[in-house]
């Protein structure tokens, strides 16, 4: 039986305030994790609900679904629920909960409440304080205020359908760089993130593999780790340019990811480093990766988010590459200049003088080549 992978996002977007999340997949019947203490794997329990669809929605107009519109006004996003079929014969039999991250409609009843939609998280963070709701003939409509009005809302929940649509806005055409152990991993996953961008995919293993006409286990046992290395360090200088690509790497010491000097090109765009863990949950999870920035014996700690994986099978490439877009869009919301600051870095040539971007006609060789590709 498949082990459903643990996601775990964290940002590293100074490597001093580490933020972290548990992810948890937006799915139609809103299934949430809970992991067993007794047993390394993770089991699903699931609350059922009236099926949701969630949509590709216009930011300009309202889109429907089989059971709500939602629209985005600028500085507010709108809910329009259908309520024919329940008997509700005035506001007091409907309860609105929110806070700045979640929405919960329920049709209150004798006995037992009916849940209308529970979203957590919501796409954005709102106004909680200032959501406004009332029934207009059968239908519910909820107002939340955004906390960002200049971040357009695909969607009124985080899910993949929403990231891959918001994101093009965020991400402004810069490419996605996936690192860590695993080159299988990190291309299955590459291959989702393309493919609901809109990206073009790339494997460094592929491209190496097509130039020499060898594979890179092959490569490996004739020439050792370190040429490989090499090769891939210069395939990656040859694709830093491009924009709107998704890069995955080779996997452990003998890609270009695995070695802290090899960094130069891959800041070029957002690096995400797929990490498997055996942790069991949250905090063990975050105590990980913690001494793993501490130690400083990791290249993979220079990425710029991570997402834990525990347990792997190709069958859940999409959700941790639903993962990935999340961590993505909470590091880009950080730091709305982070997109404009790679563009910079790419235009300056690649110097390795990441994340403190030097002046042009900086000259790495004038502070020593020890100081490239760290942090």
């Amino acid at each position: 039986m498949a082990v459903a992978p643990l996601r775990l996002c964290y940002l590293f977007p100074n490597h001093t305030n580490l933020n972290f999340s548990l992810f948890k997949p937006n799915v139609l019947s809103l299934t949430s994790f809970s992991l067993s203490s007794s047993s390394s794997s993770s089991s699903l329990s699931q609350k059922q609900y009236l099926p949701l669809h969630s949509c590709r929605c216009s930011s300009i107009a309202p889109v429907s679904t089989a059971t709500y519109e939602f629209s985005d006004g600028s500085a507010e996003v709108e809910l329009r629920l259908k309520l024919g079929g329940l008997d509700i014969r005035s506001s007091r039999d409907i309860s609105v909960d929110t806070n700045d991250t979640s929405l919960a409609i329920r049709v209150l009843r004798p006995g037992a409440p009916i849940t209308l939609i529970e979203t957590n998280p919501l796409f954005d963070r709102i106004k909680s304080s200032e959501t406004i709701w009332y029934i207009d003939d059968d239908e519910l409509v909820v107002n939340c205020k955004k906390q960002d009005p200049d971040l357009k809302w695909p969607d009124i929940m985080e899910s993949w359908e929403s990231l891959a649509a918001g994101s093009s806005q965020l991400l402004q055409g810069t490419s996605i760089y996936l690192v860590g152990d695993s080159a299988e991993i990190n291309q299955k996953v590459a291959q989702e993130l393309a493919t609901g961008l809109g990206y073009t995919p790339l494997s460094t293993k592929e491209l190496l593999e097509t130039y020499t006409k060898q594979t890179v286990d092959s490569w490996l046992l004739a020439e050792g780790s370190d040429s490989v290395a090499e090769a891939e360090s210069a395939v990656l200088e040859s694709i830093s340019s491009h924009a709107r690509a998704v890069v995955a790497t080779l996997g452990g010491q003998h890609g270009a990811s695995g070695r802290t000097n090899k960094w130069q090109h891959l800041y070029a765009g957002f690096t995400v480093w797929l990490s498997q863990t055996e942790a069991l949950d949250e905090d063990s999870a975050k105590e990980e990766t913690h001494k793993s920035v501490k130690d400083g014996t990791i290249s993979y700690t220079n990425a710029d988010v991570v997402v834990k994986l525990q347990g792997w099978d190709p069958a859940y490439a999409k959700s941790v590459a639903q993962a990935c877009l999340s961590a993505l869009k909470q590091l880009i919301l950080s730091d709305k200049k982070l997109p404009g600051k790679k563009s910079l870095y790419i235009r300056l040539g690649c110097r390795g003088d990441w994340p403190n971007v030097k002046p042009p006609g900086w000259d790495p060789s004038s502070e020593g080549n020890t100081t490239l590709g760290t942090r």
